[in-house]
């Protein structure tokens, strides 16, 4: 392919991705029992810029319901799946292991534990315990994934920083069940929060998670040409004048803080690291230059879909975000592994 020819190819698949997060997060809003309609929910919208006035039609009921409901549920979903699968995909360069994601350094597993310290403190934490307890906890399993890694096989072995995640989960989760089985009147709170969610309460979660999002996406973004330099081994990196640890330690400090975040506010949901990087490669090739913003934008698509999944196959009930992402995630691994043990 021609360098125009492949400048037109990225173009046009960077246009095709943010037509289908567009359309995702319409369907995401209009998607419910409260009847709203295409045509009122964009003029309802265009009215929200500041300086445009446009009568939607809608009623102040449903203007509420769109304003304080649906769409801060549509964003923390869009900015949850966004930053789990460009995370996912930056893991997945930086480990060269096409089955590492957010969740392989134990930064499910701290959240996990993090959250349910707040929990069955009974609330002394105040409303934002949880998410904050969460957000400590993945933290701290990450630095413990990387210091437990660096101690036994040095930060540019990325087989033994993965082998540490692993063992650090592991503990973590010791300590969640038995501190579960000690407080066992909170069960069905920690395991509700442990499924995955997105409803909230206004835009309160949203502003909170949206500037880690967007720093820890930047600096993703900013490493695609680094992490097509690291593709080819540490030590062909060294030569082109990349520091494998630095950017290997920087990149994953970004995807953590980022995925802490968004953790901390949905609870944990699995898989999207995994289904959205390898589905765009199938598309796309392996250059992060494409691959990490087409992540980023179907990630988001992907989530918000997922959502209105979870909340229209049982109706009136609501399915946890995670049972529905795990469906789908987990075929989508076995595939993955198999490719992978195929290609070795």
């Amino acid at each position: 392919m021609t360098k125009a020819g492949l400048a037109n190819h990225r173009i046009a698949a960077l246009v095709g991705a943010a037509l289908i997060l567009c359309a995702s997060l319409l369907i995401g809003v209009l998607v419910g029992p409260a009847g709203l309609t295409p045509d009122r929910v964009i003029l309802e919208l265009l009215d929200g810029i500041p300086g445009v006035h446009i009568d939607s039609g809608l009623t102040v009921q449903q203007q509420a319901i769109l304003w304080q409901i649906r769409l801060p549920r549509v964003v923390l979903g869009a900015l949850v799946g966004a930053m789990l699968a460009v995370a996912g995909a930056a893991y997945q360069g930086v480990f060269r292991n096409p089955l590492a994601d957010p969740y392989l350094l134990g930064v499910s597993s701290g959240a996990g534990l993090g959250a349910t310290l707040a929990i069955v403190s009974g609330g002394a934490l105040g409303m934002f315990g949880i998410p904050m307890a969460a957000f400590a906890g993945g933290v701290l399993a990450v630095f413990a994934t990387y210091a437990l890694g660096r101690s036994i096989g040095g930060a540019q072995n990325a087989v033994v920083i993965i082998l540490a995640g692993v063992a650090v989960a592991a503990f973590t989760n010791a300590v969640q069940t038995f501190v579960q089985q000690r407080f066992d009147d909170s069960l069905r709170e920690v395991y509700t929060w442990l499924l995955g969610g997105l409803s909230t309460d206004g835009w309160s979660e949203v502003l909170v998670v949206i500037p880690y999002v967007v720093l820890a996406s930047a600096v993703i973004l900013v490493h695609r040409r680094v992490l097509d330099v690291m593709a080819v081994g540490d030590v062909e990196a060294a030569s082109l004048g990349v520091d494998p640890a630095r950017s290997r330690l920087i990149l994953v400090l970004a995807a953590t803080l980022g995925t802490a975040a968004v953790v901390s506010a949905s609870g944990l949901i699995g898989f999207v690291g995994i289904v959205v990087p390898h589905a765009v490669r199938l598309v796309a090739g392996p250059s992060h230059r494409l691959l990490l913003p087409l992540s980023l934008m179907l990630g988001a698509a992907f989530l918000v879909l997922t959502d209105v999944a979870a909340r229209t196959l049982m109706s009136p009930a609501e399915l946890p975000i995670g049972v529905v992402t795990a469906m789908i995630g987990a075929p989508f691994f076995l595939l993955v592994l198999r490719r992978s043990r195929v290609s070795t």
